[in-house]
Protein backbone atom coordinates (compact mmCIF):
# COMPACT_ATOMS: atom_id res chain seq x y z
CA UNK A 1 0.00 0.00 0.00
CA UNK A 2 1.17 3.36 -1.03
CA UNK A 3 1.38 5.70 2.14
CA UNK A 4 2.30 8.81 0.88
CA UNK A 5 0.36 11.66 -0.82
CA UNK A 6 0.70 10.10 -4.06
CA UNK A 7 2.94 8.67 -6.80
CA UNK A 8 5.59 10.68 -8.01
CA UNK A 9 5.21 10.84 -11.85
CA UNK A 10 8.45 9.86 -12.21
CA UNK A 11 7.93 6.99 -10.34
CA UNK A 12 5.13 6.08 -12.57
CA UNK A 13 7.26 6.92 -15.52
CA UNK A 14 9.75 4.35 -14.39
CA UNK A 15 7.36 1.72 -13.50
CA UNK A 16 5.34 2.16 -17.34
CA UNK A 17 8.57 2.77 -19.62
CA UNK A 18 8.78 -0.85 -20.77
CA UNK A 19 5.07 0.01 -22.70
CA UNK A 20 5.84 3.55 -23.56
CA UNK A 21 9.34 1.66 -25.34
CA UNK A 22 6.84 -0.48 -27.06
CA UNK A 23 4.55 2.02 -28.51
CA UNK A 24 7.18 3.91 -29.74
CA UNK A 25 8.25 1.65 -31.90
CA UNK A 26 5.11 0.73 -33.16
CA UNK A 27 4.84 4.11 -34.03
CA UNK A 28 7.59 4.90 -36.06
CA UNK A 29 7.05 1.99 -38.28
CA UNK A 30 3.85 2.68 -40.04
CA UNK A 31 5.23 6.36 -40.17
CA UNK A 32 8.32 5.75 -41.97
CA UNK A 33 6.91 3.42 -44.68
CA UNK A 34 4.15 5.72 -45.27
CA UNK A 35 6.01 8.67 -45.06
CA UNK A 36 10.08 6.93 -46.57
CA UNK A 37 8.71 4.39 -48.10
CA UNK A 38 5.52 5.65 -50.03
CA UNK A 39 2.89 3.32 -48.68
CA UNK A 40 0.28 5.37 -48.76
CA UNK A 41 -1.92 2.43 -48.44
CA UNK A 42 -1.19 1.77 -45.49
CA UNK A 43 -3.26 4.26 -43.39
CA UNK A 44 -6.38 2.95 -42.36
CA UNK A 45 -9.93 5.01 -42.03
CA UNK A 46 -9.62 7.05 -38.54
CA UNK A 47 -13.24 5.82 -37.67
CA UNK A 48 -12.36 2.49 -37.23
CA UNK A 49 -9.88 2.94 -34.69
CA UNK A 50 -11.83 5.36 -33.13
CA UNK A 51 -14.44 2.53 -32.63
CA UNK A 52 -12.33 0.26 -31.27
CA UNK A 53 -10.48 2.94 -29.24
CA UNK A 54 -14.52 3.33 -27.63
CA UNK A 55 -14.76 -0.19 -26.90
CA UNK A 56 -11.23 -0.99 -24.96
CA UNK A 57 -12.19 1.67 -23.59
CA UNK A 58 -14.96 0.37 -21.62
CA UNK A 59 -13.21 -2.53 -21.50
CA UNK A 60 -10.39 -0.88 -19.63
CA UNK A 61 -13.31 0.44 -17.40
CA UNK A 62 -14.89 -2.37 -16.43
CA UNK A 63 -11.81 -4.08 -15.65
CA UNK A 64 -10.64 -1.23 -13.17
CA UNK A 65 -13.57 -1.40 -11.44
CA UNK A 66 -13.97 -4.90 -10.94
CA UNK A 67 -9.97 -5.42 -9.72
CA UNK A 68 -10.75 -2.03 -7.36
CA UNK A 69 -13.81 -3.91 -5.95
CA UNK A 70 -11.58 -7.08 -5.47
CA UNK A 71 -8.94 -4.79 -3.66
CA UNK A 72 -11.94 -2.86 -1.29
CA UNK A 73 -13.58 -6.06 -0.09
CA UNK A 74 -9.85 -7.61 1.25
CA UNK A 75 -9.04 -4.52 3.10
CA UNK A 76 -13.09 -4.96 4.26
CA UNK A 77 -11.91 -8.77 5.46
CA UNK A 78 -9.03 -7.64 6.88
CA UNK A 79 -10.84 -4.77 8.86
CA UNK A 80 -13.14 -7.34 10.06
CA UNK A 81 -10.10 -9.83 11.09
CA UNK A 82 -8.82 -6.29 13.36
CA UNK A 83 -12.42 -5.82 15.50
CA UNK A 84 -12.50 -10.12 15.61
CA UNK A 85 -9.38 -10.24 16.93
CA UNK A 86 -9.68 -7.54 19.47
CA UNK A 87 -12.64 -8.76 20.56
CA UNK A 88 -11.14 -12.24 21.32
CA UNK A 89 -8.43 -10.87 22.86
CA UNK A 90 -10.84 -9.46 25.22
CA UNK A 91 -12.73 -12.23 25.89
CA UNK A 92 -9.64 -14.25 26.49
CA UNK A 93 -8.42 -11.85 29.23
CA UNK A 94 -11.47 -11.41 30.84
CA UNK A 95 -13.15 -14.85 30.72
CA UNK A 96 -10.29 -16.49 32.86
CA UNK A 97 -8.68 -15.97 35.87
CA UNK A 98 -5.38 -17.79 35.26
CA UNK A 99 -3.10 -15.88 33.51
CA UNK A 100 -1.02 -18.52 31.37
CA UNK A 101 -4.35 -19.76 29.55
CA UNK A 102 -5.05 -16.21 28.34
CA UNK A 103 -1.56 -15.82 27.02
CA UNK A 104 -1.81 -19.72 25.50
CA UNK A 105 -4.83 -18.63 23.59
CA UNK A 106 -3.84 -14.99 22.95
CA UNK A 107 -0.34 -16.41 21.51
CA UNK A 108 -2.06 -18.93 18.85
CA UNK A 109 -4.25 -16.13 17.85
CA UNK A 110 -1.11 -14.30 17.00
CA UNK A 111 0.10 -17.33 15.41
CA UNK A 112 -2.96 -17.97 13.35
CA UNK A 113 -2.49 -14.06 11.62
CA UNK A 114 1.06 -15.08 10.83
CA UNK A 115 -0.11 -18.31 9.15
CA UNK A 116 -3.22 -16.55 7.39
CA UNK A 117 -0.57 -13.71 6.24
CA UNK A 118 2.17 -15.86 5.12
CA UNK A 119 -0.25 -18.21 3.10
CA UNK A 120 -1.76 -15.01 1.38
CA UNK A 121 1.76 -13.92 0.22
CA UNK A 122 2.11 -17.54 -1.43
CA UNK A 123 2.10 -17.30 -5.24
CA UNK A 124 -0.23 -17.91 -7.43
CA UNK A 125 0.25 -18.75 -11.31
CA UNK A 126 -1.82 -15.83 -12.42
CA UNK A 127 -0.54 -13.52 -10.19
CA UNK A 128 1.60 -10.26 -12.02
CA UNK A 129 4.51 -9.55 -8.82
CA UNK A 130 7.19 -11.41 -11.30
CA UNK A 131 6.72 -9.62 -14.28
CA UNK A 132 9.44 -7.39 -14.92
CA UNK A 133 7.55 -3.82 -13.90
CA UNK A 134 6.86 -5.08 -10.88
CA UNK A 135 10.02 -7.32 -10.11
CA UNK A 136 12.41 -3.97 -10.03
CA UNK A 137 9.74 -2.02 -8.28
CA UNK A 138 10.37 -4.51 -5.37
CA UNK A 139 13.80 -3.01 -4.60
CA UNK A 140 11.95 0.30 -3.48
CA UNK A 141 9.63 -1.84 -0.36
CA UNK A 142 10.12 -4.62 1.84
CA UNK A 143 7.66 -8.09 2.20
CA UNK A 144 8.40 -9.34 5.56
CA UNK A 145 7.00 -12.84 4.66
CA UNK A 146 9.95 -13.15 2.31
CA UNK A 147 12.67 -12.26 4.97
CA UNK A 148 11.80 -14.34 7.01
CA UNK A 149 10.65 -18.03 7.26
CA UNK A 150 7.35 -19.23 8.42
CA UNK A 151 8.78 -21.79 11.13
CA UNK A 152 10.52 -18.44 12.91
CA UNK A 153 7.84 -16.54 13.06
CA UNK A 154 5.59 -19.15 14.30
CA UNK A 155 8.08 -20.43 16.98
CA UNK A 156 7.75 -17.22 18.61
CA UNK A 157 4.26 -18.06 19.91
CA UNK A 158 3.54 -21.97 19.96
CA UNK A 159 5.15 -24.41 22.03
CA UNK A 160 7.74 -26.84 19.61
CA UNK A 161 4.89 -29.77 19.78
CA UNK A 162 2.69 -27.40 18.45
CA UNK A 163 4.90 -26.08 15.58
CA UNK A 164 5.85 -29.33 14.28
CA UNK A 165 2.53 -30.48 13.90
CA UNK A 166 1.69 -27.32 12.41
CA UNK A 167 4.19 -27.76 9.76
CA UNK A 168 3.16 -30.93 8.77
CA UNK A 169 -0.59 -29.70 7.54
CA UNK A 170 -1.72 -27.97 4.70
CA UNK A 171 -3.73 -25.27 6.06
CA UNK A 172 -1.71 -23.92 8.69
CA UNK A 173 -3.85 -21.65 9.92
CA UNK A 174 -7.38 -23.33 9.78
CA UNK A 175 -5.18 -26.12 11.97
CA UNK A 176 -4.26 -23.57 14.15
CA UNK A 177 -7.86 -22.76 14.65
CA UNK A 178 -8.70 -25.88 15.23
CA UNK A 179 -6.43 -25.85 18.21
CA UNK A 180 -8.18 -23.15 19.60
CA UNK A 181 -11.02 -24.49 19.51
CA UNK A 182 -9.78 -28.26 20.88
CA UNK A 183 -8.33 -25.96 23.97
CA UNK A 184 -11.77 -24.11 24.24
CA UNK A 185 -13.13 -27.52 24.62
CA UNK A 186 -10.95 -28.40 27.33
CA UNK A 187 -11.31 -25.36 29.24
CA UNK A 188 -14.64 -25.60 29.66
CA UNK A 189 -14.63 -29.78 30.61
CA UNK A 190 -11.92 -28.13 33.02
CA UNK A 191 -14.85 -26.08 34.86
CA UNK A 192 -12.71 -22.80 33.45
CA UNK A 193 -15.86 -21.38 31.38
CA UNK A 194 -19.06 -22.06 31.80
CA UNK A 195 -21.69 -22.73 29.24
CA UNK A 196 -21.94 -18.80 27.81
CA UNK A 197 -18.22 -18.02 27.69
CA UNK A 198 -17.71 -21.46 25.86
CA UNK A 199 -20.09 -20.25 23.06
CA UNK A 200 -19.50 -17.24 22.85
CA UNK A 201 -15.68 -18.00 21.85
CA UNK A 202 -16.25 -20.34 19.93
CA UNK A 203 -18.52 -18.11 18.25
CA UNK A 204 -15.24 -15.68 17.77
CA UNK A 205 -13.31 -18.85 16.69
CA UNK A 206 -16.60 -19.53 13.75
CA UNK A 207 -16.03 -15.42 12.99
CA UNK A 208 -12.22 -15.95 12.45
CA UNK A 209 -13.07 -18.97 10.16
CA UNK A 210 -15.56 -17.34 8.13
CA UNK A 211 -12.89 -14.47 7.72
CA UNK A 212 -9.96 -16.97 6.69
CA UNK A 213 -12.16 -18.42 3.90
CA UNK A 214 -13.38 -15.12 2.44
CA UNK A 215 -9.84 -14.20 2.59
CA UNK A 216 -8.90 -17.30 0.86
CA UNK A 217 -11.72 -17.26 -1.88
CA UNK A 218 -9.92 -13.46 -3.14
CA UNK A 219 -6.16 -15.16 -2.76
CA UNK A 220 -7.45 -18.31 -4.19
CA UNK A 221 -9.89 -17.39 -7.11
CA UNK A 222 -8.38 -14.62 -10.02
CA UNK A 223 -10.12 -11.72 -12.07
CA UNK A 224 -11.51 -14.30 -14.11
CA UNK A 225 -9.27 -15.10 -17.33
CA UNK A 226 -11.33 -14.54 -20.29
CA UNK A 227 -12.46 -10.83 -19.10
CA UNK A 228 -8.26 -10.13 -18.35
CA UNK A 229 -7.24 -11.82 -21.77
CA UNK A 230 -9.82 -9.74 -24.18
CA UNK A 231 -9.19 -6.46 -22.27
CA UNK A 232 -5.05 -7.43 -22.93
CA UNK A 233 -5.94 -8.65 -26.44
CA UNK A 234 -7.71 -5.42 -27.11
CA UNK A 235 -5.57 -3.00 -25.68
CA UNK A 236 -2.60 -4.52 -27.94
CA UNK A 237 -4.52 -4.45 -31.12
CA UNK A 238 -5.82 -0.51 -30.19
CA UNK A 239 -2.20 0.02 -29.58
CA UNK A 240 -0.66 -1.06 -33.02
CA UNK A 241 -3.56 -0.08 -35.09
CA UNK A 242 -3.54 3.35 -33.54
CA UNK A 243 -0.34 5.28 -35.57
CA UNK A 244 -2.10 3.43 -38.99
CA UNK A 245 -5.46 5.28 -38.14
CA UNK A 246 -3.56 8.67 -37.73
CA UNK A 247 -1.20 8.99 -40.73
CA UNK A 248 -3.87 10.49 -42.73
CA UNK A 249 -5.19 12.81 -40.05
CA UNK A 250 -1.87 14.67 -39.68
CA UNK A 251 -1.42 14.15 -43.22
CA UNK A 252 -3.98 16.48 -43.76
CA UNK A 253 -2.45 19.08 -41.37
CA UNK A 254 0.24 19.55 -44.10
CA UNK A 255 -2.42 21.78 -45.90
CA UNK A 256 -2.43 24.35 -43.49
CA UNK A 257 1.32 24.27 -42.05
CA UNK A 258 3.87 26.55 -43.66
CA UNK A 259 7.79 26.37 -42.73
CA UNK A 260 9.67 23.54 -41.99
CA UNK A 261 7.34 21.37 -41.02
CA UNK A 262 4.85 21.42 -44.04
CA UNK A 263 4.95 18.31 -45.53
CA UNK A 264 6.44 16.58 -41.88
CA UNK A 265 3.16 16.63 -40.11
CA UNK A 266 2.88 12.66 -40.11
CA UNK A 267 5.85 12.78 -38.26
CA UNK A 268 3.96 14.08 -35.06
CA UNK A 269 1.91 10.33 -35.17
CA UNK A 270 4.78 9.10 -33.22
CA UNK A 271 4.51 10.79 -30.19
CA UNK A 272 0.87 11.71 -30.25
CA UNK A 273 0.47 7.72 -30.97
CA UNK A 274 2.64 6.91 -27.86
CA UNK A 275 0.80 9.65 -25.66
CA UNK A 276 -2.90 7.97 -26.17
CA UNK A 277 -1.07 4.15 -26.38
CA UNK A 278 0.58 4.87 -22.76
CA UNK A 279 -2.78 6.18 -21.18
CA UNK A 280 -4.14 2.92 -22.08
CA UNK A 281 -1.55 0.48 -21.37
CA UNK A 282 -0.80 2.58 -17.81
CA UNK A 283 -4.83 1.85 -17.35
CA UNK A 284 -4.28 -1.39 -17.96
CA UNK A 285 -1.18 -1.89 -16.27
CA UNK A 286 -2.96 -0.18 -12.83
CA UNK A 287 -6.05 -2.41 -12.85
CA UNK A 288 -3.75 -5.55 -13.33
CA UNK A 289 -1.60 -4.37 -10.48
CA UNK A 290 -5.05 -4.25 -8.45
CA UNK A 291 -6.58 -7.75 -9.27
CA UNK A 292 -4.34 -9.71 -6.29
CA UNK A 293 -4.35 -7.59 -3.51
CA UNK A 294 -2.30 -10.45 -1.27
CA UNK A 295 0.65 -10.79 -3.67
CA UNK A 296 3.07 -8.23 -2.15
CA UNK A 297 2.66 -5.76 -4.86
CA UNK A 298 3.17 -2.18 -4.27
CA UNK A 299 -0.52 -1.14 -3.95
CA UNK A 300 -1.42 -4.30 -2.24
CA UNK A 301 -3.38 -4.59 1.13
CA UNK A 302 -0.75 -4.34 3.87
CA UNK A 303 -1.78 -7.36 5.86
CA UNK A 304 1.70 -7.07 7.23
CA UNK A 305 0.97 -3.82 9.14
CA UNK A 306 -2.68 -4.99 10.14
CA UNK A 307 -0.96 -8.31 11.86
CA UNK A 308 1.62 -6.13 13.66
CA UNK A 309 -1.26 -4.21 14.69
CA UNK A 310 -3.04 -6.44 16.09
CA UNK A 311 -0.29 -8.04 18.34
CA UNK A 312 0.63 -4.75 19.71
CA UNK A 313 -3.45 -4.17 20.73
CA UNK A 314 -3.56 -7.60 22.06
CA UNK A 315 -0.55 -7.57 23.69
CA UNK A 316 -1.29 -3.85 25.60
CA UNK A 317 -4.69 -5.64 27.07
CA UNK A 318 -2.26 -8.46 28.77
CA UNK A 319 -0.38 -5.51 30.30
CA UNK A 320 2.36 -6.31 28.59
CA UNK A 321 5.12 -3.47 27.64
CA UNK A 322 7.61 -4.82 25.49
CA UNK A 323 6.04 -4.47 22.45
CA UNK A 324 7.03 -5.08 18.43
CA UNK A 325 7.99 -2.22 17.13
CA UNK A 326 4.67 -0.69 14.63
CA UNK A 327 6.02 -1.81 10.50
CA UNK A 328 7.23 1.69 9.09
CA UNK A 329 6.97 2.25 5.39
CA UNK A 330 9.82 2.02 3.28
CA UNK A 331 9.69 4.89 0.50
CA UNK A 332 6.00 5.42 1.32
CA UNK A 333 5.15 1.58 0.60
CA UNK A 334 4.39 -0.60 3.52
CA UNK A 335 2.94 -4.52 4.00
Amino acid sequence: MHSGKAYKFSEFLLWTRRNIYKTFIIGIIPVVLYQIAGLKWIAIPWTVVALLGTATAFLVGFKNTQTYNRTWEARQIWGAIVNSSRSFGTMSRDFFNNTSITKELVYRHFAWLTALRYAMRDSRAWETSSLAYNEEYKAFYSIPEKETPLETELAKYISAEELKYILTTKNRAAQLLSLQSKTIKQLLADQEIDTYQFVEMQRMVKDLYDQQGKSERIKNFPYPRQFATINSFFIKLFCILLPFGMLREFDKLNESTDGFMKGNMVWLVIPFSVLISWVYTSLEQVGESTENPFEGAANDVPISQISRTIEIDMREMLGETDLPPALQPKNNIIL
